[in-house]
């Protein structure tokens, strides 16, 4: 992929990242806030010694209510090497992590590849590409091989809630194509021991006042998937930060009401996955970017 004209995500941007930034806020090098055990993902991801997590620096999205806009707006980390990259993959093995997660990788797609060319039959667990959806299936398609568990975002079913809250223009059509070749590649989940080692786990923020797009986005993964061949991460951790005070109708928490019609609804729809405890949206849940593991 020719970082000279970036065109990795669905951006598109033509940006020379080797002589200044992409949308994203990337250059050519790899930036990145965090790398530890981190226990506050899916059960079957951190289990029980946590995954080995690896924050990136900025994003190819602009979500006005990021919990991590520290480093995906604002850009804060340390760049790093491709060969670093790999030794805190195997670092983050001999920790004992059931797998490495990584962030919001998007923007680092081909250094991530090379980083792990580079570990080459050392590095044996899971690799799970964490990502808000904003993907295009031919940069999905560059990670054919490398990546064994896929966890998108499904963040909206209506493309002007993408574009008033993300700057994301066509996000539904863009991210549902997105998981239907990240569903190709890696097929029905595969659970062991409690621990996923294939598959796709798709999340959902329920955001307040829209409960009903949320409920079409359910609909769809049921209409879509075969049966409990995905997983769905239904999650009720939204709080108000960053730019979301912009917007009076997502300037609270999430109600109790609307996540339990959500959880009704999933469950008439037979999907099978995870909820989330209501204590979750606090900001407590958000890990301090002090550049741990990097």
């Amino acid at each position: 992929m020719n970082l000279h004209n970036c065109m990795l995500c669905p951006r598109k941007c033509g940006a020379d990242r080797y002589s200044g930034y992409g949308y994203c806020g990337c250059g050519a090098e790899i930036k990145a806030a965090k790398a530890y055990l981190h226990m506050w993902e899916e059960p079957c991801i951190f289990g029980k010694n946590g995954a080995g997590t690896v924050f990136f620096s900025g994003c190819n999205m602009k979500c006005c209510y990021c919990q991590n806009y520290e480093i995906s707006c604002n850009n804060s980390g340390k760049y790093i090497s491709p060969e670093r990259l790999a030794e805190i993959f195997l670092e983050l093995q001999e920790q004992g992590a059931h797998n490495i997660d990584l962030v919001s990788p998007t923007p680092y797609v081909p250094q991530i590849i090379e980083a792990l060319d580079i570990c080459g039959g050392k590095l044996d667990i899971p690799i799970v590409y964490n990502t808000g959806g904003y993907e295009l299936v031919e940069t999905l398609q560059m990670l054919e091989g490398y990546v064994d568990v896929y966890l998108p975002d499904m963040k909206y079913y209506d493309d002007l809630l993408g574009e008033k809250y993300s700057s994301a223009s066509n996000y539904f059509e863009t991210a549902s194509q997105a998981i239907k070749e990240m569903y190709r590649q890696a097929g029905p989940v595969k659970i062991e021991d409690g621990i996923i080692k294939k598959g796709v786990i798709i999340r959902h923020l329920a955001l307040p006042s829209h409960r009903h797009d949320s409920e079409k986005i359910l609909e769809w993964i049921a209409g879509t998937f075969p049966e409990n061949d995905v997983l769905v991460s239904l999650m009720s951790q939204y709080f108000p930060v960053y730019k979301s005070f912009e917007h009076k109708e997502i300037s609270r928490k999430i109600s109790t009401f609307e996540y339990n019609f959500l959880l009704d609804r999933a469950a008439e729809l037979g999907l099978n996955g995870y909820m989330q405890e209501r204590s979750s949206a606090e900001s407590e849940y958000t890990p301090d970017f002090d550049l741990t593991g990097i």
